[in-house]
């Protein structure tokens, strides 16, 4: 490979293939595998076997042979492969010297090949040679200590000649070197085969010791945040508890919670201090390990300490004990929606339904508080209905469940001055703060909070309550001059008109109750003026002044010709104590016939006639039946034309008419028509007479 100018490798350039076409011969898969079976059928065999008979042919062999394996090394010296062939042919000679010789030069020509070190010192170790081994391990492990194959072959060479306390020292140098994890626990191992368990604690201990070095060294430099060497702390606990060394144990677990603090403890740590508890049958103590635990780890760190916390109240614990750990799990999964969306106002319901059955008063206020701290941004009254019964919510459990009357009311204040009174209100704050004041016996208190209302924000609702209260009072004179507010306020409310009427009504006062009716249906804008208007008819029926309720019904035609009016109006006359009733009746819907004969909706007249007609059939005769049957429409199937809002056609739609008989009169074509209908049927019935 080639370098540019400042020391960079400069890649080859690949050729671009200039023909992508096909190529004129294909080869197949096919082709390929028949190839490759053809070739295995070509190999050729091996070269015979070469038997030497004297000394002279035997050393002449072994010249070639070295002569050989010295012009590859020469040819190619750092290729170690040729070594280990030369090497390993000596040794197969029984040439151990030679072998020897070669396997030290190849150190000297790389001294850092591991492969060469166990090569050679496995030669030595088949030969029985252990000093010349222990030897080159002794090297080895000078030249490249951080090589943990040389270290597990002398450790497993010196245990194997049963030299125990060589094989120790061996670890012990290994040790010095601080090494990974596997090579302490082969020391620990190596003990612990023999009994030595003493040692094997030490060597627990220097562990744990040179591992707490490195986990502050890395903990200064900020290159981690939990170190994953807590199970080596757990296996040194789990060792003492093996050899029922309980207090040991125990107090390696705390020691580990105690190095690791309260920042960078492990959720992993703690579960198993926590089964260590539970396997000494220590259930309160497993218990407090685990709520320590919910208590200090991060929210999102919890789940696998709410599951075993739970399995463990389960097997051991009281109902009341599974339930809190319930209660604690749901706890954590609402913090985490909250803290995932602090607008999410049914996440906060549902959390502080569950603090209240918790009982803890503290710690229900201190939700509330959080809760209502989250003010929607906007100023749109739809935003603001869910917040606002966190408001009335937090005020109910202050009066029912704290009984913190005061607090009760300084939490209604807080509530209103929160919400935007100039842009909306919610009535039933207002209406609840003078609620609680009566409960608290202060009307005054309750009138004047009302009364801030409705000079404040006036809303019907706010009337209304205020209205109630006055009348549960049986203060009638407040009422009178709440009614004339709420009036001022809306005077199109049809509502509010009949409710002062009705009062006045109750309280005797007639003329009075009939001036404000009067009032009312003269207002120029109602929302609800037909049932206005029944209100009025139906309080001078219910007074027996039946010539004022006919004059309403005749004023009401002037406004409206409506045929639901007319209908009422000829049952009024039907339903009258007096002579006459039904010639009256029937008068009214002669004259309704007759007004809405112009009209351009005809199934409002058809409507009319039907309830003539039922009044005939119900009181008259058949004179009387007759002539309503004779004003009785003809009802015909007719077609029209659908046109888009583009002005094409989109067919023909089929509708039903009626036709009265005065506009057959006036209409020549429909008589003809009539008379062209009645001449058909003559002409059929004659036909048939004649067929039979």
């Amino acid at each position: 490979m080639e370098t540019t100018s400042d020391g960079k490798i400069k890649m080859p350039r690949v050729a671009k293939v200039k023909n992508k076409m096909a190529a004129p011969v294909q080869i197949t898969a096919e082709q390929l595998l028949r190839e490759a079976k053809e070739r295995e059928l070509e190999l050729v065999p091996p070269p015979p076997k070469q038997k030497i008979s004297d000394p002279e042919e035997l050393a002449d062999y072994r010249m070639r042979k070295r002569k050989m394996f010295e012009d590859n090394i020469r040819k190619s010296r750092s290729v170690m492969a040729n070594w280990i062939k030369y090497a390993q042919w000596e040794e197969s000679q029984k040439e151990l010297q030679r072998a020897r010789s070669i396997w030290e030069r190849a150190l000297d020509v790389d001294h850092r090949n591991i492969t060469v070190w166990l090569k050679y010192a496995e030669m030595e170790m088949r030969c029985r040679q252990i000093n010349h081994a222990r030897n080159i391990w002794d090297r080895a492990v000078l030249v490249l200590p951080r090589a943990n194959q040389f270290w597990y072959k002398y450790t497993y060479m010196e245990e194997m000649l049963g030299n125990i306390a060589g094989a120790r020292q061996a670890f012990e140098r290994w040790m010095e070197w601080e090494p990974e994890e596997q090579a302490w626990h082969s020391y620990i191992n190596f003990e612990l085969r023999y009994k030595e368990l003493d040692r094997a604690r030490t060597v627990y201990e220097r562990y744990i010791l040179c591992l707490a070095v490195i986990w502050l060294f890395f903990l200064t430099c900020v290159l981690v945040l939990v170190h994953p060497e807590v199970k080596n702390w757990i296996k040194y606990a789990k060792f003492e508890e093996k050899n029922s060394y309980i207090n040991s144990a125990r107090f390696i677990y705390e020691r580990a919670v105690e190095f690791f603090g309260e920042d960078n403890i492990s959720e992993y740590l703690l579960i198993a201090f926590a089964k260590f508890e539970e396997g000494q049958r220590e259930h309160d103590r497993a218990r407090v390990i685990y709520k320590y635990a919910l208590d200090h780890l991060p929210k999102e760190r919890c789940e696998e300490i709410y599951k075993h916390y739970t399995i463990h109240e389960k097997k051991f614990g009281s109902r009341a004990a599974i339930e809190d750990v319930i209660v604690s799990k749901r706890r954590f999964k609402y913090e985490e929606e909250i803290k995932a969306n602090p607008m999410n106002y049914d996440a906060w319901f549902d959390y502080l339904r569950l603090l209240e059955s918790d009982g803890n008063v503290e710690q229900v206020r201190e939700a509330y508080e959080r809760a209502i701290a989250n003010v929607p941004p906007s100023q749109v009254k739809r935003h603001w209905r869910r917040y606002i019964y966190l408001w009335i919510n937090y005020a109910l459990f202050e009066e029912l469940e704290a009984q913190d009357f005061e607090r009760t009311r300084d939490v209604y204040k807080a509530c209103l001055d929160v919400i935007p009174l100039k842009k909306f209100t919610f009535a039933k704050i207002w209406l609840m703060l003078a609620q609680f004041e009566i409960r608290q016996k202060n009307l005054n208190g309750a009138r004047k909070v009302l009364g801030t209302a409705i000079g404040r924000c006036p809303k019907s609702k706010i009337f209304r309550g205020y209205i109630d209260l006055e009348l549960q009072l049986r203060e009638f004179d407040r009422c009178r001059m709440l009614y004339q507010k709420f009036l001022e306020f809306s005077p199109e409310n049809c509502t509010t008109w009949m409710k002062y009427a009705e009062l006045e009504t109750i309280l005797g006062d007639v003329e009075r109750a009939r001036s404000i009716l009067e009032l009312a249906i003269n207002q120029p804008r109602l929302d609800m003026p037909e049932v206005l208007w029944k209100s009025y008819i139906d309080f001078e029926v219910d007074q027996e002044e039946y010539e004022n309720a006919r004059k309403l019904y005749k004023r009401l035609l002037q406004r409206t010709q409506h045929v639901k009016v007319w209908i009422s109006y000829a049952k009024f006359e039907l339903s009258l104590p007096e002579d006459g009733a039904l010639a009256r009746s029937r008068a009214v819907y002669r004259e309704a016939n007759r007004a809405l004969k112009n009209s351009p909706d005809k199934e409002e007249r058809l409507l009319l006639l039907e309830a003539w007609q039922s009044l005939e059939e119900e009181a008259g005769d058949e004179q009387s039946r007759q002539e309503v049957e004779k004003l009785m429409p003809q009802k015909v199937k007719k077609r029209k034309k659908i046109q888009t809002e583009d002005g094409l056609d989109a067919g023909w739609e089929e509708y039903f008419d009626y036709i009265f008989p005065d506009e057959e009169l006036a209409k020549p074509n429909l008589k003809l028509l009539a008379l062209a209908k009645k001449w058909k049927e003559t002409k059929e019935t004659t036909e048939e007479n004649s067929e039979s």
